[in-house]
């Protein structure tokens, strides 16, 4: 039987992380947009073209995901451990993919164009203008978000956790600098 592997491939590295840093960019772009309303329509702008490109990084990771699984998780892990992890894991892929769709559903039912960053025009999706509709799926892209922040929460705190009291070498498969234990 083969070792397991002790870290991601260099691909899952760079969607995992530059994924991550996109997420942590959007957070960033709506909390300033909150902030200076002179510069609201820019920032926003900014976040759309962002929320496109983790869209299409995630199904790209999805993609990458499916054809090269993910390193079990040690035997020492209980079960509830990971099946909670698979679940959020799964939850990441659902909110990572329904939030941008969200919001290219209400710009486009908005009728507000999304430039994604400078290059181009997103096309719109067929949906006819209806500022209610267009509220609806803000409502629903916001909601999505408090999700996203409970996972986040769920997925940093476990990978604290394999490290400062498992100290099984988890985080190391996505940090691979860091010493092995």
């Amino acid at each position: 039987m083969a070792e397991p592997a002790d870290r991601y491939s260099t691909v899952s590295l760079f969607l995992h992380w530059g994924i991550a840093i996109l997420v942590l960019l959007q957070i960033l772009l709506i909390m300033a947009a909150d902030a200076n309303e002179s510069a609201a329509r820019e920032l926003i702008g900014v976040h759309k073209a962002n929320g496109l490109s983790i869209l299409v990084l995630t199904l790209i990771r999805l993609g990458w995901r499916l054809r090269h699984p993910a390193i079990p998780l040690p035997p020492s892990t209980p079960g509830w451990q990971k099946r909670v992890a698979r679940l959020t894991h799964l939850l990441f892929y659902v909110v990572l993919i329904a939030l941008p769709l969200g919001g290219w559903a209400a710009s486009s039912a908005a009728q507000r164009p999304i430039d994604w960053f400078g290059l181009f025009d997103w096309p719109l999706l067929p949906i006819g203008p209806d500022r209610d509709l267009a509220g609806a799926f803000m409502d629903m892209h916001r909601n999505g978000v408090k999700l996203l922040y409970v996972l986040i929460a769920l997925h940093v705190g476990g990978a604290l956790k394999h490290q400062f009291l498992d100290k099984d070498n988890v985080l190391r498969r996505m940090i691979p600098v860091l010493p092995k234990r």
